[in-house]
């Protein structure tokens, strides 16, 4: 694998991501400079995957101005490459040539912040509006979907599960080898406060904490209950997310247990979670009721480890029926990615 930079003016170049880093045991990978004021840099064989990277200019980051897979995040923009799998064995997240649902951004007016907000929703292959004569029957135009609602990480916002998390090509691929019962899979944009303030973070994140769950459940919910064919009972409704996302879906789903049944969390930042350990060890056996599934999944190498061992031995104390799965791997895509394709397998069994 070989990238490249046209930057003459530049004094040193080098290219930045943190899943490459760990394969060539550096941070930064220094790029050479060419007579024609070009950069480059060969490393690998890669594996089979998806590596996200920029480029360090003179210690400026910059992304890549000639790749087409660029896209701007909270933090900054980010693009990343692609490595396909063999023919025989396509990756998992891998575009392939089967049915493909639609991925949908909509624009509603959140009353939760008084702004206007984005979601994005998957919707299945062969999903049609109501009696829509495509479908065939009125039975089939009418069928009802469970709901997965995927939310995003600190740094990234509603694009991100879509546009670098490939959950619509992993619920493509899955659907194609029946794997995962059919579902809708709403992506909502998890910083309702807006811009996070540099001078008091702590009192960002609780904000954002407590308009998430409005947003969510006041103008998310019922924007696509009222405009997709849902089964709106607790069993068809799941929650998970990554990182920032993970604890917001620990929060929202095992403290609204009348409105979620399955609750995940990747790389979750299980902490400041009282309040939910607190509803849980008020009645354990109701919670063991209430949920079908309480899944958490974190790499060994991932720096929110400690809190995630710290609220899983908390839900082995009150003897809260939980599955946790601590992977290689540590705070990336590539883990999130593969924790979503394990998971939807699960869901709604």
């Amino acid at each position: 694998m070989t990238l490249s930079l046209k930057a003459p003016k530049a004094e040193k170049v080098a290219i930045s991501s943190g899943e490459l880093s760990k394969l060539v045991g550096v941070d930064l990978l220094v790029m050479s400079k060419n007579d024609d004021g070009v950069w480059t840099a060969t490393f690998g064989p890669l594996a089979p995957g998806i590596y996200d990277y920029a480029f360090d200019v003179d210690g400026v980051r910059v992304t890549d101005p000639l790749s087409k897979n660029v896209f701007g995040n909270r933090t900054g923009s980010r693009g990343y490459l692609e490595v396909p799998g063999s023919v025989d064995a396509p990756r998992i997240d891998q575009w392939r040539d089967v049915p493909h649902g639609t991925v949908t951004r909509h624009w509603y007016k959140s009353k939760a912040t008084g702004t206007t907000r984005s979601v994005h929703v998957y919707t299945p292959p062969g999903y049609t509006v109501p009696n829509d004569s495509a479908a065939g029957t009125a039975a089939a135009s009418d069928a009802k979907y469970p709901v997965l609602y995927l939310l995003h990480g600190s740094g990234d916002d509603d694009r991100h599960w879509s546009q670098l998390g490939q959950a619509n090509v992993i619920a493509d691929n899955l659907l194609a080898t029946a794997k995962i019962k059919p579902m809708i899979i709403v992506m909502p944009e998890g910083h309702p406060a807006g811009a996070i303030g540099v001078a008091d973070r702590q009192a960002y994140y609780a904000k954002n904490r407590e308009l998430f769950e409005r947003d969510l459940l006041e103008d998310v919910q019922p924007l696509v209950e009222a405009n997709y064919r849902v089964d709106k009972t607790p069993a068809a409704r799941a929650i998970a997310g990554l990182s920032m996302g993970g604890q917001q879906a620990l929060d929202v789903g095992l403290r609204h247990r009348d409105q979620f049944a399955w609750v995940a969390s990747f790389s979750g930042a299980a902490r400041n979670l009282d309040e939910v350990v607190s509803g849980l060890a008020a009645d354990p056996a109701a919670a063991n009721k209430d949920l079908k599934l309480l899944w958490i999944g974190i790499g060994k190498d991932d720096f929110l480890l400690p809190s995630n061992h710290e609220f899983v031995a908390k839900l082995k104390e009150l003897q809260i029926r939980h599955e946790y799965h601590e992977t290689e791997g540590a705070h990336n895509w590539g883990v999130w990615r593969g924790y979503l394709a394990e998971l939807l397998p699960r869901l709604f069994q």
